[in-house]
């Protein structure tokens, strides 16, 4: 991963100064240890007329992969390979501008003791990145950079140069010009443009980023005509940190706009109400989803399947259309907690009559679990190694045979949505999986094939147009033939 920056100058306005701006001496090469590799600084050439300085940075593949530990065990091998076989040690991306900004903090802040009426005045500047991932292809690097004051040549590299009728790749050779700029601008610009033309960041995405996006973005992101793209990918696309790096933009425009100072503005505007309607935790709106489809389906004896503490089972209780609710859990802790939330020890004889707890493996057949019309698996299967996933689909589909099954997993293409949730990591520390949604359909409708169901499939949570919702939901649904097959074997067992 590479990227040089080089002017010009003459005796008396050396061009060596750079160095003094960088605040790296130009007969060194320095080496510096960061979270993904080792950055290294040197001057493949340094005389009064012309200097350069290049910033290498040697990726490590192994670091990267232990930095985003905790992915879930049981991924697809291609996805495991892929951690390792990338185009990360040598295209340009959000980890070159984690090196700039550590590398030269201070020549990004315009600080410089030692030359300060250089590092306030432009400087002729020539900026080369050979090879730079380029989501939107040249045109958008020309939109990006051109308003900026930069005259743009940006080379698109074929896939390969033995094959032109392939076409070309997604990286780009980008040479950068401008004599109109400060190091300090120059290098904000790349700081910020690098991981947007990247479309992709390699380390978690919190509220601070805004800061860090507000801060190298000062005096030109404002008025930038792609402002919005910028700051929507710079952010990974999360939409409240989005919305809230837009909305402090608009006031910096504002108070330049009226010659006044951003608190001003910010005082004015009204503070929210402390009653504003606070959104629906998931928890509640995957419960309503499955009470909804239970009801449409006409059940009205419930499994709940990997019950846990109980919540479930207690909704069910509350409404009298389902008849017969039985919760079953492998931990004994976990329905000794359901056993107290329902209040069983108080509960009256008729209600008590409705309800069930015992202890069971999903992952064996267990004649329990027959006859009953409909069951569901919420949140369980992706605590479940994969291997074991076949053992627990015979028990419920080809053994128990309820007419209808839901199941509600997590999905994993959400997960960069959630702001607390560290990048790389599932949602919960005993997930030994989680499912994209093409990987959850594709597993739901082999089952529905091999046991003679039928299947769709519905989000829960608010269905995010790029990634989906946090929640997918599969509802099966016993054919018609199966249901005969099913019936025929009750009623000669009977």
């Amino acid at each position: 991963m590479f990227l040089t920056i080089t002017t010009t100058g003459t005796p008396e306005r050396p061009a060596t100064d750079l160095g003094f701006l960088l605040h790296k001496h130009p007969e060194k090469a320095q080496r510096f240890s960061t979270s993904y590799g080792t950055a290294h600084v040197l001057y493949p050439e340094a005389d009064d007329q012309r200097c350069t300085a290049a910033l290498l940075l040697e990726v490590d593949a192994v670091a990267l992969v232990r930095r985003g530990k905790g992915k879930g065990r049981g991924g697809a091998p291609d996805a495991a390979l892929a951690q390792y076989v990338n185009d990360r040690p040598y295209a340009a991306s959000s980890l070159l501008a984690v090196a700039l900004s550590a590398v030269f903090s201070s020549a990004m802040r315009g600080v410089c003791n030692a030359r300060p009426e250089r590092a306030a005045e432009p400087l002729p500047l020539r900026i080369e990145v050979p090879s730079l991932p380029a989501r939107g292809g040249p045109e958008l690097v020309r939109r990006l950079f051109e308003p900026l004051g930069w005259v743009v040549a940006v080379e698109p590299v074929p896939l390969d140069v033995r094959f032109p009728e392939w076409g070309d790749s997604r990286y780009v050779r980008l040479v950068l010009e401008s004599q109109a700029l400060t190091l300090a601008e120059a290098l904000r610009h790349l700081y910020v443009l690098l991981p947007v033309l990247d479309d992709a960041k390699h380390y978690w995405v919190a509220s601070d980023e805004v800061d860090k996006l507000l801060r190298a973005g000062e005096g030109w992101l404002p008025d930038h005509p792609e402002q919005k793209l910028i700051t929507s990918r710079y952010l990974s696309r999360r939409w409240s940190l989005t919305r809230e790096a837009m909305e402090r933009l608009e006031l910096v425009r504002l108070a330049e706009a009226d010659d006044s100072e951003v608190e001003d503005i910010d005082n004015a505007v009204e503070a929210e109400s402390e009653t504003e309607e606070k959104p629906t935790p998931l928890a509640v709106q995957r419960r309503d989803a499955i009470l909804a489809a239970l009801k449409a389906s006409g059940a009205a004896r419930v499994l709940d399947l990997g019950c846990g503490q109980g919540q479930l089972v207690q909704a069910l209780l509350k409404d009298p259309a389902f008849t017969e609710i039985v919760g079953v859990d492998v931990s004994m802790r976990a329905l000794t907690i359901a056993g107290r939330r329902l209040k069983l020890d108080r509960m009256g004889e008729r209600q008590a009559s409705r309800v069930k707890l015992f202890q069971g493996s999903l992952a064996y057949t267990d004649n329990r679990l027959k006859g009953y019309d409909a069951a569901v698996l919420s949140e369980v299967v992706e605590h479940l190694d994969l291997p074991r996933l076949p053992a627990l689909e015979y028990a419920v589909f080809g053994s128990a045979r309820p007419r209808t099954v839901l199941v509600t997993t997590p999905n994993v293409e959400y997960n960069v949505r959630w702001e607390s949730l560290p990048a790389g990591h599932v949602r919960h520390s005993d997930h030994r999986f989680e499912w994209t949604r093409e990987e959850f359909r594709a597993w739901a409708r082999a089952i529905a094939e091999r046991h003679g169901y039928e299947v769709e499939f519905v989000p829960v949570g608010l269905d995010d147009p790029e990634v989906g919702p946090p929640t997918q939901m599969a509802i099966f649904e016993m054919s018609t033939a199966a249901v005969n097959v099913t019936d025929e074997k009750e009623a000669k067992a009977a």
